[in-house]
């Protein structure tokens, strides 16, 4: 008996590096723009980007690396990098959110798709030798006659051979009519017909030999000498516009410091070694009530976490209101009235606070990997400044009993950033080239950043991966 073998492929390696494009203004011609190098999955494992081998530039960051710029895994251009600069604060300025190697180049839009070369016909088909009868029309059909036989063809059901119809559809031969024939092997004259013999003035080319030098012309002993074309460093050549590796900083505009929200773009970006195809991780709404009912879900679990961290911070609900003075009002006691049933009706006689007031918010539904669950992503901020304005992220998944689990709940207040930052959804991404995207948030503190992976399974979110704070 022979052994049974297992025949076991080695693992595809993967080389992945994934960023974040921002932009100000409009994409195909920005304002201002950098590429943020997030996380690198390299030898089966995610390192940060910004770190990993800079020798002196991080390896994401390599003149002439590509980059993707993807929406949810759908490619919308691409950035090929230029240069890499490290920006370091200097002491005692304002200059924040520039700490660290950033990317720059030029975003190149999709290229469009090839338009079809084909024309309809004005000719309609039809079965052959079906309504053939009475057709002055030319075609071929199973009754003609073999080309180059010279025979007529067969004559048509009911039609008696030699008949006139039979001896009218077909012409006769043509005696005058030229043939081809193959020429003879030798190149010698052939014998048929309509042959035309070869002249013998016709010019004919031959391959120069090496050894004899053509007559008459110079030929150079030492070719070598001379230098190839592709050598010459004064060469010119053609490009359609600039070209990338020779961009400066004059020519990309560079953004510094953290616009405001309304200005500020941010996109996925994705370089790969392989060309791999594209996955959408989309996922469009059934219809506006589906919407609706996911959305009231999502603002009922925002307003329980937002009272949850009220509660424990010994915050008052934002919008509450608050007495001039700054003190509780002091309720005096009615005649008779015991303080216990004066505390009863003080509590039964307060009305319930309306639910805080919601706004920017924003609702996004995706297809996190094929079969899985629909996982929806909603953030929004609450009126006020300081304490009173509050940011809330909550992240879901609806299972297969159509129940939505809230997976992640964040909330903080803009006055407590450096303590609990705020959780802001760049967008899905498939940071690893396994079909299952990760959602990629920027946590934004005070006067940093960092960017975090998180892998939604089961109705639970994990944190996969989380780079370093910038300034």
């Amino acid at each position: 008996m022979h052994a049974q073998t297992h025949k076991v492929t080695e693992p595809k390696k993967v080389v992945r590096a994934v960023g974040v494009y921002e932009w100000t203004g409009d994409l195909a011609k920005p304002t201002g723009a950098r590429l943020i190098p997030v996380s690198l999955f390299i030898e089966g494992k995610l390192e940060d980007a910004d770190v990993y081998h800079t020798r002196p530039v991080p390896f994401a960051l390599d003149t002439g690396n590509v980059y993707e710029l993807q929406k949810a895994g759908i490619g919308q251009g691409t950035l090929a990098i230029a240069f890499a600069r490290k920006l370091v604060a200097l002491p005692n300025t304002n200059a924040t959110w520039d700490d660290g190697w950033f990317g720059y180049g030029k975003v190149m839009p999709p290229a469009a798709a090839k338009k079809s070369t084909l024309k309809p016909t004005a000719t309609v088909a039809k079965i052959n030798a079906i309504d053939d009868a009475g057709d002055d029309k030319p075609h071929f059909s199973a009754r003609s006659a073999a080309p180059g036989s010279g025979g007529a063809a067969a004559p048509a059901p009911g039609t008696a051979p030699g008949t006139a119809s039979a001896a009218g559809s077909t012409p006769a031969d043509d005696p005058d009519r030229p043939t081809l024939h193959r020429g003879s092997a030798s190149g010698g004259a052939s014998s048929g017909a309509g042959d035309v013999p070869d002249d013998p003035d016709r010019p004919t080319l031959h391959k120069r030999s090496a050894a004899a030098p053509t007559t008459g012309t110079a030929v150079n002993e030492d070719v070598s000498a001379i230098g190839s074309p592709m050598t010459d460093t004064d060469r010119p050549t053609l490009h359609r516009g600039k070209p990338v590796g020779s961009l400066t900083e004059a020519d990309l505009p560079k953004l510094t410091g953290l616009p405001q929200e309304s200005d500020l773009h941010q996109m996925v970006a994705v370089s790969d070694a392989a060309d791999r195809t594209q996955h959408d991780f989309s996922r469009p709404w059934d219809d506006d009530a589906e919407r609706a009912v996911i959305l009231g879900k999502m603002q009922d679990a925002a307003h329980a976490a937002l009272a949850a961290y009220e509660k424990a911070n010994g915050l008052a609900p934002a919008g509450a209101p608050v007495p001039a003075s700054g003190a509780a009002p002091v309720l005096k006691r009615a005649p008779g009235e015991s303080a216990a049933a004066r505390r009863t009706s003080t509590k039964k006689a307060a009305p319930a606070l309306p639910p805080e007031r919601l706004v920017e918010e924003k609702l996004t539904g995706y297809m996190l990997s094929y079969g899985g669950s629909p996982t929806f992503v909603y953030s929004a901020q609450t009126d006020g400044l300081g304490v009173g304005e509050r940011f809330v992220t909550v992240v879901a998944q609806r299972n297969a009993q159509g129940t939505v689990e809230i997976a992640l709940k964040s909330v903080t207040d803009a006055a407590h950033l450096d303590r609990a930052p705020r959780l802001r959804l760049v967008d899905a991404v498939d940071a690893e080239a396994s079909n299952r995207a990760s959602l990629l948030f920027e946590l934004r503190a005070q006067t940093s950043r960092q960017f975090a992976l998180y892998r939604v399974i089961g109705g639970r979110a994990d944190q996969t991966f989380l780079t370093g704070a910038t300034q």
